[in-house]
């Protein structure tokens, strides 16, 4: 049966009672995420902290596991151990290139999508010209088989992109918009590999696209993560009973419980930030704004990242880097040939998201 557009879908549909309350939920906490976001100075601390760990949630979806010790000792996929490890930094790194086009243009195109991809697979096979695999139950039975022609999967992105941009115009609010955008993209499976977590990065950039958020800072794979059985049994629910509401409902509950647990986060590290700047700058002559940028883009840093942020020698870096660890600010352990320095409180603020208990 041909995958039917978005834009046939009728938009009051969505305007029932249950939908606006959640989404004026979901709405107030996102709003409040925002402000919080942008009363940190350095936003770059959070996407490089937060963003990886969206990363690690959302390869876990696709059973990638990683420790929060093997992502945040590397910086560049191509120098990690580990396959599991060069995934999910693959995925940061993708994400930050959505993020940066989508800045630049206020536009999420199918370029753009392709470009993800791309970034996530390391290859430019492009959209899908071969059939899909089709997703079958315990017994064998036939589930859900995406478009198959090459041609169709092209039509059908040309027309997600369409309704990302509002041609035609589509009275749903945004919230509900990412839902069916979502939905809609995972139905098509464009590409050969990598569709899930490309679906998941395509979420958080249409919240920046549409302003409502200013970074790509929130948490929906971990909600997935936890409530696995219904984001899949709810998907299909769309296909098989056109169960578009109930969707929507799961949607707009991700985005409210995430964005609230990252308000936590971000407040948290506010905090930890403040206190961590008050201490250096009372205590240390070469106290910088660099270098607590350092300790907090790096929950592991190194004396070569000090050095190249610092803008200072490798001896001088060494020295700031070793005179906080003697005083208990860092800890300084040696992995292989490299010294590494960690911010134990960041470290363990961020590590104990792990601990969090399904909402």
């Amino acid at each position: 049966m041909p995958l039917p557009p978005l834009q046939a879908l009728a938009p009051e549909r969505f305007d029932t009672a249950p939908i606006l309350k959640r989404l004026n939920t979901a709405s107030r906490a996102l709003a409040e995420l925002k402000g919080l976001a942008a009363s940190i100075p350095n936003q770059n601390i959070l996407i490089n902290t937060l963003t990886l760990q969206e990363a690690r949630d959302s390869s876990a979806i696709e059973n990638i596991v990683t420790t929060q010790d093997d992502l945040y000792r590397e910086e560049d996929p191509a120098d990690a151990a580990g396959t599991a490890v060069k995934e999910v930094l693959r995925y940061r790194q993708a994400l930050r290139t959505g993020y940066e086009q989508v800045r630049a243009s206020g536009l999420l195109t199918l370029n753009t999508i392709l470009d993800i991809q791309q970034q996530l697979e390391c290859n430019r096979a492009g959209l899908r010209k071969l059939p899909g695999t089709a997703l079958r139950d315990g017994a064998g039975k036939l589930v859900y088989e995406p478009p198959q022609d090459a041609r169709e999967v092209q039509r059908l992105m040309g027309e997600l992109e369409r309704f990302i941009h509002d041609e035609p115009p589509f009275a749903a609010d945004p919230l509900v918009k990412m839902a069916l955008i979502h939905h809609q993209f995972e139905s098509i499976h464009p590409f050969y590999d990598g569709n899930g977590r490309t679906g998941r990065i395509i979420n958080v950039l249409h919240l920046v696209k549409e302003g409502l958020l200013d970074i790509p800072v929130l948490y929906l794979s971990r909600h997935i993560v936890r409530t696995k059985p219904d984001y899949y049994r709810l998907l299909q629910a769309v296909r098989d009973d056109d169960a578009w509401e109930d969707w929507v409902l799961y949607v707009l509950d991700a985005v409210a419980a995430t964005a609230t647990e990252t308000i936590t986060t971000v407040q948290a590290i506010k905090d930890l930030l403040q206190a961590t700047k008050q201490r250096i700058r009372d205590g240390y002559k070469f106290y910088s704004q660099d270098l607590i940028n350092n300790l907090f883009n790096h929950p592991y840093t190194r004396v070569e990242f000090a050095q190249r942020e610092l803008g200072v020698s490798r001896l001088t870096a060494t020295r700031y880097l070793d005179k906080l660890a003697e005083d208990g600010l860092l800890d300084k352990i040696r992995i292989g040939r490299n010294n590494y320095y960690i911010n134990r409180p960041l470290f363990q603020l961020l590590s104990r998201e792990d601990d969090r208990p399904a909402q």
